[in-house]
């Protein structure tokens, strides 16, 4: 038996990544499970744009369409680029907020009404840069940070309903996301700065380990665990 035997879940950002291996994980254990991205193509993965709430409206309502509830929702769909403040654009600020935070605000707004009817979770990826600042990801820094507490606050409004709401907040993970943000890296960084982002334990986290991690707090095993935000930062923060 899975931990998931007769769950539906909604994974945002399936196409790659955490999104990928938590869609996979969470099939592995017995959720029916539906993909939401901007690369989705055909029945496995829905072409969704988390910015818009038409969009997500339609991956909610075809996911509970196709198996009849929803018991998880998982935000991991984000953007990450580096820049000096003085250098972000207003495009690239604005567009940080829409994907990392009002995409997960679009995806529980429509999600919670059939959660509610489950009694199911809410898990989000935010990150070490909502909790702890990071040099030159100011926009990034800004949108997981609103994450984790927008996490914390509904997770209390939504207690009393059964619903239980909590992220996972991962240093560097093993993702073409990182790849590329590293690309970005203001050519005279100050090491000393970036220092600050190295953990104790060597090495990247696996995207897998992210989503055991989600896995677990959208599991029963979690059922008394909610507004939490649960570090998978190689001792960054000790």
């Amino acid at each position: 038996m899975g931990r998931f035997d007769g769950k539906v879940a909604l994974v945002t950002g399936a196409a790659s990544g955490i999104g990928a291996a938590t869609l996979a994980l969470l099939r592995q254990e017995g959720a029916s499970v539906v993909g939401a991205d901007l690369a989705g193509a055909g029945d496995d993965i829905v072409r969704t744009d988390v910015t818009d709430a038409d969009s997500v409206a339609q991956a909610v309502a075809a996911t509970v369409e196709r198996h009849g509830r929803l018991d998880v929702a998982v935000n991991c769909a984000g953007i990450f680029r580096f820049g000096r403040v003085e250098d972000l654009t207003l495009d690239e600020w604005h567009r940080h907020l829409a994907v990392n935070l009002t995409g997960p605000f679009l995806v529980s707004q429509a999600a919670i009404p059939h959660l509610v009817e489950t009694k199911g979770s809410i898990v989000s990826v935010a990150s070490i840069a909502g909790v702890k600042g990071q040099a030159y990801t100011s926009a990034y820094c800004a949108s997981k940070g609103g994450l984790v507490l927008f996490t914390k606050s509904i997770a209390l409004e939504l207690a009393p309903r059964g619903v239980r709401v909590n992220c996972v907040c991962p240093g560097g993970v093993d993702t073409p996301l990182i790849v590329g943000a590293f690309a970005s890296m203001p050519a005279d960084a100050d090491a000393r700065l970036m220092t600050r982002m190295d953990s104790v334990l060597p090495g990247l986290v696996a995207p897998g380990e992210v989503a055991e991690a989600i896995a677990y707090l959208a599991s029963d095993a979690a059922r008394m665990v909610t507004g939490t935000t649960l570090l998978l930062d190689g001792g960054t923060q000790s």
